[in-house]
């Protein structure tokens, strides 16, 4: 006979005991469940004890998370975690420095679990910490331990960093300060004052009055990877936090300490991989300096300001005007202006007058900025390009002023100027990094490419905008490819001709497309069971392997991971944390299991409450595109099992595979793409024999029976 749902076959065990094996009753209240353990070891005052699971973080046994234990769970015995907060705290002012020590590095293995944090926080323990690190008695580990066992409490929200008071802060910017420090202390510091930054404006702009620029820049170039990840981390933080003037100047400051020549040779291309961390910090990083960009963008040409004026007749005068002559010599005031609109026009102005064209935003000024610079940097390219098209026939010119406008829009969208940072973004271009003045120098490189591009399609005015959509592509594919300077990228985009791209084109509609026959159609329609079978299969495969998730909070990004994978026998959801840096663990060691007959559902989106909880803002709209949930039965409560995929792709197999262990249907895009793909290959070697044979697109029609059968032969009759 089966053992009723509420109870659960575990094993508990204590140090020097031998461990029982129970029935746990989920309906028996858990003082009543640690009476009956501590009476089997005859052990007295069973308040004193707790239940901790023996994997993993060691999370105490409450009445809120006891639905967790599975059957074949493994229990320790061990301290409540009130007595367990009081001794270590008591710990913590032992006069013997290895007491203080070992307290310290117990703290920091409890200090995950929410149930110790509370108890230590309601104890002043933040306050005791906090003392240790103002104190500054030992730099070493000791100092290093407190730190870490302060973030780790800090981490859980219970208390708010605001909270913080002024002379702590000041404390701990005083580590980042020093230059002879324990290697351990500094990153710890340095992620502290991240947080302080992130979570506090008022404190946040003490960390950015007491934290010279300079002094993060000695810590990134020391080749320490967690401490230039720490470092580059609070100088976003800082950069973030900073108004529109003050990151300019900083970020002015940065870059004539040669920060990105420093970024481009020792980090992005350093001997050791770059990790998650550090490339969304160079993507925001890159996202800042770009947002530079943005106030120009929005701001449109000032017909009255003497300044643009004097700009618009450079760029004309840099076309049209031999060094040293002047257009005025001898002319009338009118014909001087009739042969500078005559000369705008040319520049490719639709208007006589530019400032109406530069009205537009976005481009605005920052057309006018990339015209200017192209003139001046690239001034033998620039007159080719606007001498060359003078030349050509009206219909044939390719307007320089007006595919300027425009491909500075386009690049706008591409480098998505002016958005906000994501929060979990990592998509940064390393040439970036590599070029001073990279926005205006892609542009050189850009507009030269609408050129050739205009000339190989041997375009029209009427045909501009299919123009722009062909150098949006060439632009586009290359960008996806990271090039890792300007001059690959030259060399890549330069490469994508018109014709490739015609190419790539007609390669991705033979892969996305089919015939329309009705007997294809129909022979379809007999392959997709078979195909979604094997669909079904891959994916179910896929969750076998197993995927590393990030825990990513509503603050900011965590380094934490955790590893989910579906047992052999695609019956239980075995999960668990790991550390950075380790490999996928073996499945038999994950301390967590879901069985997956208990799972009620499947939530995507906005519809998990993980997402719920963080908000629905424009910088989390990534992470609601990534999120997903199984519902579960917790005893007569529902639970959830939270995921963020780390791509697109993983969101995808994995509600894929979760929906087919569910019985439902797998309706993601991405089976979709690889359906369509099986169903073309499938098809295709379906119809080799029939190649160049047409298929009508209706069958033959069936003849009229015969007037008589007397063709038919009669068995009946014998033969002599």
């Amino acid at each position: 006979m089966a053992p009723p749902r509420n109870v659960v076959k575990i094993a508990v065990q204590m140090r020097d005991a031998i461990p029982q094996l129970i029935q746990l009753d989920q309906a028996k209240p858990l003082a009543a469940v640690l009476k009956e353990v501590c009476d089997a070891w005859s052990l007295p005052h069973s308040e004193r004890y707790a239940l901790q699971f023996a994997d993993g973080h060691r999370r105490y046994i409450t009445e809120n998370n006891r639905t967790e234990i599975k059957n074949g769970s493994i229990l320790c015995l061990s301290t409540a975690p009130d007595l367990e907060a009081e001794r270590l705290l008591r710990g913590l002012q032992s006069e013997s420095c290895e007491g203080r020590r070992e307290a310290l590095r117990h703290l920091v293995l409890l200090a995950p679990d929410m149930t110790f944090t509370r108890e230590v926080i309601s104890r002043d323990g933040l306050q005791r910490l906090g003392s240790i690190i103002e104190d500054g008695d030992d730099l070493g580990e000791v100092l290093a331990l407190a730190l870490r066992a302060f973030l780790e409490l800090m981490e859980h929200g219970v208390v708010s960093w605001e909270t913080l008071s002024i002379p702590f802060v000041r404390k701990v910017v005083c580590y980042v300060n020093m230059n002879l420090m324990d290697a351990s202390v500094q990153p710890l510091a340095l992620g502290l004052l991240e947080s302080v930054t992130l979570s506090s404006p008022a404190l946040g702009q003490l960390v950015k009055s007491e934290v010279p620029l300079d002094r993060l820049l000695v810590h990134l170039q020391v080749m320490n990877q967690q401490l230039q990840t720490k470092a580059m981390a609070l100088l976003t933080a800082l950069l973030q936090g900073a108004s529109a003037a003050e990151r300019k100047h900083m970020l002015d400051y940065l870059w004539q300490r040669n920060l990105r020549q420093f970024i481009y040779k020792n980090i992005i291309h350093s001997a050791a991989p770059l990790g998650d961390e550090m490339a969304h910090h160079l993507y925001v990083l890159q996202a800042l300096t770009l947002g530079l960009l943005e106030p120009r963008m929005r701001t449109p040409l000032d017909p009255y300001s003497q300044e643009q004026r004097e700009q618009l007749q450079a760029l004309r005068q840099a076309a049209f005007e031999p060094e040293g002559e002047s257009l005025g010599t001898g002319l009338s005031a009118d014909r001087r202006r009739s042969l500078c609109a005559r000369e705008f026009r040319k520049l490719g102005f639709s208007n006589s007058n530019p400032a109406q064209d530069l009205e537009r935003v976005p481009p605005g000024l920052l057309a006018l900025d990339n015209m200017l610079y192209f003139s001046r940097h690239a001034p033998s390219a620039y007159s080719r390009f606007v001498l060359e098209n003078s030349s050509r026939e009206d219909k044939h010119e390719c307007p320089f002023a007006r595919s300027s406008i425009q491909l500075t829009v386009l690049l706008c969208e591409l480098l998505h100027v002016g958005e906000p940072c994501s929060e979990t973004a990592q998509d940064f271009s390393p040439m970036f990094f590599g070029q001073d003045q990279s926005f205006h120098e892609l542009f050189c490189v850009s507009i030269q490419l609408l050129n050739k591009t205009w000339k190989e399609m041997r375009a029209t005015q009427e045909d501009f905008d299919k123009v722009m959509q062909v150098v949006r592509e060439q632009l586009a594919r290359t960008l996806a490819l990271k090039p890792s300077s300007l001059e690959l990228f030259r060399t890549k985009v330069n490469a994508l001709t018109y014709g490739e791209v015609l190419r790539l084109r007609q390669t991705e509609r033979l892969h996305q497309e089919g015939t329309l026959a009705p007997p294809i159609l129909e022979l379809r329609e007999k392959l997709k069971p078979e195909l979604m079978g094997l669909i079904r299969q891959q994916r179910l495969l896929r969750l076998c392997e197993g995927t590393l998730f990030r825990k990513i909070s509503s603050r900011r990004r965590q380094d934490k991971l955790w590893f989910c994978c579906l047992s052999p026998n695609h019956k239980v959801l075995q999960y668990g944390d790991v550390e950075e840096g380790v490999g996928p663990p073996v499945p038999e060691s994950l301390p967590e299991q879901l069985p997956v007959a208990d799972i009620r559902a499947l939530l995507t989106g906005k519809d998990c409450p993980h997402v719920r909880e963080k908000g629905s803002g424009k910088q989390n709209k990534d992470v609601c595109e990534l999120a997903f949930s199984v519902s579960y039965d917790h005893g007569e409560e529902e639970a959830y099992l939270n995921f963020i995929a780390p791509s697109k792709r993983e969101f995808h197999l994995w509600t894929d595979g979760l929906s087919a262990l569910l019985g439902s249907p797998m309706g993601s895009e991405q089976t979709r793409l690889d359906l369509e793909q099986l169903l073309t290959m499938e098809t295709k070697l379906r119809l080799l024999e029939l190649e160049n044979v047409p298929i009508p697109e209706q069958p033959p029609p069936v003849p009229p029976p015969p007037t008589n059968f007397n063709f038919c032969y009669d068995c009946s009759i014998a033969e002599p």
